[in-house]
């Protein structure tokens, strides 16, 4: 009777006790609201749970960090392994939901379903403007947490669902041959970490604690083909190249866009697999840059320790190498041997445990391992999704990207402009605009739909495909030559797709998995090309504009010379077909300029699979030059004047005049490069140290200033180290790479110079 009487006090205590705290929990949401209507409201990253207090981002995390060691605490080991893996499975009594971490968006949610899809990142880099790309990350990361949270109510835990993306491809394009260059932001180091950057902060967002997304910075290290070997290459770059090439972008994600993951690349470097090198994932990654989220493997890398590289015998033991040199994630299936691993001491409890708590990490920042009511990212609706506004940023970047290489006085054309021919597939194919690792789109503007929808309803408007796109015509009959040659413009399509370039297994139409052994177009095209050329000796008022598709340099020497106009448009992505139309009626200016390299002839590269950075890129090539690095025109007439450089400890102040003599108002790139004591020599022939774009109307002359960071006018030694060094300095502003073929084009630089005694 006594134990019945103590049992029903203390359940009236316990329902006491909860209407108590239900009343105070009831009394802090009124709080909140009547905050909100006096405009005090806190932003959502301080809002915290009753039961929490207000605490401070860093107690916030703090909190985290002890959730997560609790979790693991009560896993078994074979649920520990089980999260290692990209298809983690659920622990239900843990209340923990299947996830998989393998999610794609490159540009644009990519690989599932409906999602805007921008440009690809060779195009929007081409724009030298780091708030597009910030801008296109958010918007990306925005639309993928709608579709998350649409995928969850659908129990959705498949590929491509979740919230960790890896992206972006920060590799450097340092050999035009590569098939995935089109992935990157080009050739320089600064350019790809300032863009990379952006993105990373415009997908996972500001708040301090939480993430919109999880962003991964892919692939550490040296990875830039060739693909056939990228399974098995072992590359001993020189120290130099490593800290100066191929690694400053990666440090640059890490420590300014506290970038959540890191992915390891697929070949070995110094004899390690990148997935199981402890030089790259823990002297480096973890001890000298300090990165506290989670790395993982590429897909199927950590299997290449025993069967490409021949580095361990057995599946457990190569899971045991990546484990203990500090991979977190396994993409792929190799990690199931980590039980045989376990179980033989290869690796421990505290190596599982190391491995895992990154993990969870992300998850609790995410907002999705457990619910989560105080993640401010938890009731993004679906209109997000390929919205008006989205499109228009893709219109945007579209614009920004494309590249105006040549102009004899023809752009822009009059929208009144009597009769007009297009030809070529890539007019009216959108596999022309998507690049690859793309999402799929409910709106494609295809170039043929753009320029019809930008001309007068009077003008005569004429289109053939003409040629095949990778192979010759088997109809002997040509119609589509003389008929284009009656019309007063030809606007042709030439280029590539990603059938032809790209990843290892995706460019079905190239027998070198994906990569490119030259830098001519399919000969269909050029055969057709000349005929069209020489067809117009005899119509010398017929006026040709080309435009080249693709996502790596092309030879241009005959399409430059057989042309009055050449447009470099990439990848466009899905609003292409109006923002080139916008551009060559003038509603807009070209303003893209090139983060490559336009060599004149394969011939003279180095060979594909030498990793030395020896007459590569812009840095290291003094000759074989079609079109430099940051080249790109305006409908503006630009020159540069009245450099200075100003040096002391805190940095370098660099200012010059950029004028725009034409009548039409454009955008401007204004790039600043170093060159340092031994340039060419000891050290790169020159560095891009700053740009920025500016808006020169019509007539304008502005002075642009730089305040360009003392880490920025260090050279990289031989040991990998860098330092100041004493002597000369120049300084080069204008609107390319100096170099004598920036010269022979006619493009306007101006020089300073200063010293460094000491």
């Amino acid at each position: 009777m006594e134990e019945r009487e103590v049992t029903n006090q203390n359940l009236k205590y316990q329902r006491m006790k909860k209407k108590i705290t239900t009343l105070l929990a009831l009394c802090a949401c009124l709080s909140i609201s009547a905050g909100s209507q006096q405009g005090t409201l806190p932003p959502p990253s301080q809002v915290t749970s009753p039961a929490n207090g207000q605490l401070t981002p860093h107690e916030r995390l703090a909190q985290m960090e002890a959730k997560a060691r609790e979790l693991i605490g009560k896993m078994t080991v074979q649920e520990k392994i089980s999260q290692l893996m990209n298809e983690a499975a659920g622990i239900p009594r843990l209340g923990i939901k299947p996830y998989n971490w393998w999610n794609e968006a490159l540009h644009g949610v990519g690989r599932d379903g409906r999602a805007t899809v921008f440009p690809q990142p060779i195009c929007t880099a081409s724009s030298f403007d780091p708030q597009l790309i910030h801008d296109i990350g958010e918007a990306i990361s925005t639309e993928g947490r709608a579709k998350y949270l649409v995928a969850q109510r659908l129990e959705n835990y498949s590929i491509y669902a979740g919230l960790t993306f890896w992206s972006p491809n920060i590799n450097i394009f340092r050999d035009p041959r590569w098939g995935r260059g089109m992935e990157t932001y080009g050739e320089d180091p600064f350019l790809t970490g300032t863009m990379g950057t952006a993105f990373v902060r415009g997908m996972q967002g500001d708040d301090p604690v939480y993430e919109r997304v999880a962003s991964c910075a892919k692939h550490l290290a040296v990875h830039s083909g060739p693909e056939s070997t990228r399974h098995s290459a072992d590359i001993h770059p020189l120290r130099r190249d490593l800290f100066e090439t191929y690694l400053p972008a990666f440090r640059m994600l890490v420590q300014e866009g506290k970038v959540e993951a890191v992915m390891s690349a697929y070949n070995s470097v110094y004899g390690e697999s990148c997935s199981g090198s402890r030089f790259l994932l823990t002297d480096v990654l973890r001890n000298q840059w300090k990165f506290g989220g989670h790395i993982v493997s590429d897909c199927g890398a950590v299997a290449d320790i025993y069967q490409g590289h021949a580095i361990a015998k057995t599946p457990a033991e190569a899971a045991a190498i990546a484990l203990k040199a500090g991979l977190n994630l396994e993409c792929g299936t190799t990690f199931t041997a980590l039980q045989e691993a376990y179980d033989k001491g290869m690796v421990t409890d505290a190596d599982l445990d190391r491995a895992l708590q990154p993990l969870l990490m992300t998850r609790l920042r995410l907002g999705i391992l457990e619910p989560d009511a105080d993640c401010p990212y938890n009731n993004i609706p679906e209109s997000v999704i390929c919205s008006p506004q989205h499109r228009s940023l893709a219109r945007r970047a579209a614009l920004e990207g494309m590249v105006l290489l040549k102009n004899d006085s023809l752009l822009p054309l009059s929208k009144d402009i009597r009769t007009l021919y297009l030809l070529g597939p890539a007019a009216t194919d959108t596999y022309y605009l998507m690049g690859n690792y793309y999402g799929l789109s409910d709106h494609y503007s295809s170039y043929l739909q753009g320029i019809i929808g930008k001309v007068s309803n009077g003008t005569s408007v004429n289109y053939k495909p003409a040629f095949n796109a990778s192979y010759p015509n088997r109809n002997d009959m040509d119609w589509s030559t003389g008929e284009a040659m009656a019309a007063d413009v030809v606007v042709a399509f030439l280029g590539i797709n990603s059938n032809l370039e790209g990843e290892e297994g995706e460019a079905i139409e190239s027998g070198t998995r994906g990569d490119r052994v030259g830098l001519s177009l399919p000969e269909s095209q050029m055969a057709y090309f000349r005929k069209l050329a020489k067809a117009r000796a005899y119509r010398p008022n017929c006026k040709l504009v080309t435009v080249v598709c693709g996502g790596s340099p092309v030879d241009l020497s005959e399409i430059a010379a057989g042309s009055d106009a050449v447009v470099m448009a990439w990848y466009t992505g899905q609003e292409g077909g109006d923002a080139l139309a916008d551009l060559l009626f003038g509603d807009a200016s070209f303003s893209g300029r090139l983060p490559i390299t336009f060599p004149k002839s394969v011939d003279k590269l180095p060979p594909f699979d030498d990793y030395s950075m020896q007459g590569r890129t812009y840095k290291y090539m003094t000759d074989n030059i079609d079109y430099p690095f940051g080249y790109g025109l305006t409908y503006g007439k630009i020159s540069y004047s009245a450099a200075t450089a100003t040096y002391a400890k805190s940095g370098l102040r660099v200012t010059a005049q950029v004028s725009n003599a034409a009548a039409k108002p454009v955008d401007e790139t204004v790039q600043v490069y170093l060159s340092t004591p031994g340039a060419g020599l000891t050290s790169p022939l020159s560095s891009l140290v700053a740009f920025r774009r500016v808006r020169l109307e019509g007539g304008e002359t502005q002075t642009v200033s730089f305040d360009i960071a003392p880490e920025r006018l260090l050279t990289v030694q031989t040991d990998g180290t860098s330092r100041l060094l004493r002597g000369e300095y120049t300084v080069t502003v204008g609107g390319a790479a100096p170099s004598k073929r920036t010269a022979e084009l006619g493009v306007s630089t101006v020089q300073a110079h200063f010293a460094v005694r000491r």
